[in-house]
């Protein structure tokens, strides 16, 4: 099976998920062989399709790199998303092995994802509701899109989606709740009152709450200075011994030639008589 844009189209390699509303399927481009897969969601229900058209329609800017493109194709309407593979953050978040920090810093990757990816709010709901959130290896954060739009509300406000993604910022949290965990204890009373109308006020409150930085050691501190420049200090070093190897060289030959070699005249008493008297004692 296969869904054609205006540009591109796109060959169904298999199927995620399907109900009345829509379909979810990962496809490839049939236009290009870089291996690239996509997420396909199509829509197959003439009230929904409205619906998602005017969500659409009346969003904030959308990421590309969250929505590729939208197309009708014959009775459906396509969404065409990046696809990449999934790594749930409620299976790959392992709490109990990471520091609080860390944990932190999970969070803020969150809502930078959420912040950036210009989704209109009703999709972002079903996202963070349905465990769309992926933990990448080095703790980044990126969503999966093979979303059931069976619930998909138009009322839904980034207040809303704020709330929900509160919970979820509470969830992991929580496992360094036995630690002093400032962020926790401000997220949770504020959560508590639904007090999260924007996801820069969550932001706000994480940075401010968070478990600041030890300062490192001195040593620590030079050698990741020498991590961080070993490129411009290897450079440095090649240079300093190429022009040491030139001036040897140079001297070997002045030896050979002259049998003394003048450049050490200036750290020497090379006057030994003048006249006729000597120098030499």
């Amino acid at each position: 099976m296969t869904y054609s844009s205006r540009n591109t189209s796109y060959k169904i390699v298999s199927t995620v998920l399907s109900s009345e509303i829509n379909d979810c399927y990962i496809a490839v481009s049939e236009e290009t062989e870089d291996g690239r897969e996509y997420t396909l969601v199509v829509l197959k229900e003439h009230e929904s399709i409205r619906t998602l058209m005017e969500i659409l329609s009346g969003s904030r800017t959308i990421s590309d790199s969250a929505l590729i493109e939208s197309f009708t194709y014959g009775q459906s309407y396509v969404m065409v998303f990046p696809y990449r593979q999934k790594r749930p953050l409620d299976t790959f978040f392992v709490g109990d092995a990471y520091t609080l920090t860390r944990c932190e810093d999970i969070c803020t990757n969150i809502l930078l994802s959420c912040i950036s990816s210009g989704l209109p709010y009703p999709l972002m709901y079903l996202i963070l509701d349905q465990g769309h959130v992926n933990l990448a290896k080095d703790d980044s954060v990126y969503f999966s899109y093979d979303l059931d739009l069976c619930r998909l509300d138009r009322t839904k406000t980034e207040r809303d989606c704020a709330v929900r993604c509160a919970d979820i910022l509470l969830n992991i949290l929580a496992s360094k709740s036995e630690q002093k965990n400032i962020s926790y204890e401000l997220l949770s009373k504020k959560s508590a009152n639904n007090s999260y109308s924007h996801f820069t006020e969550l932001y706000r409150d994480l940075r401010i709450a968070a478990t600041p930085v030890k300062k490192r050691s001195i040593i620590v501190r030079i050698k990741s200075f020498f991590y961080r420049n070993a490129d411009n200090l290897f450079g440095i070093l090649f240079w300093i011994c190429l022009i040491l190897a030139v001036v040897a060289l140079v001297m070997l030959f002045t030896h050979l030639v002259w049998g003394d070699i003048p450049f050490l005249r200036l750290f020497f008493n090379s006057f030994k008589k003048i006249g006729t008297e000597s120098l030499v004692q």
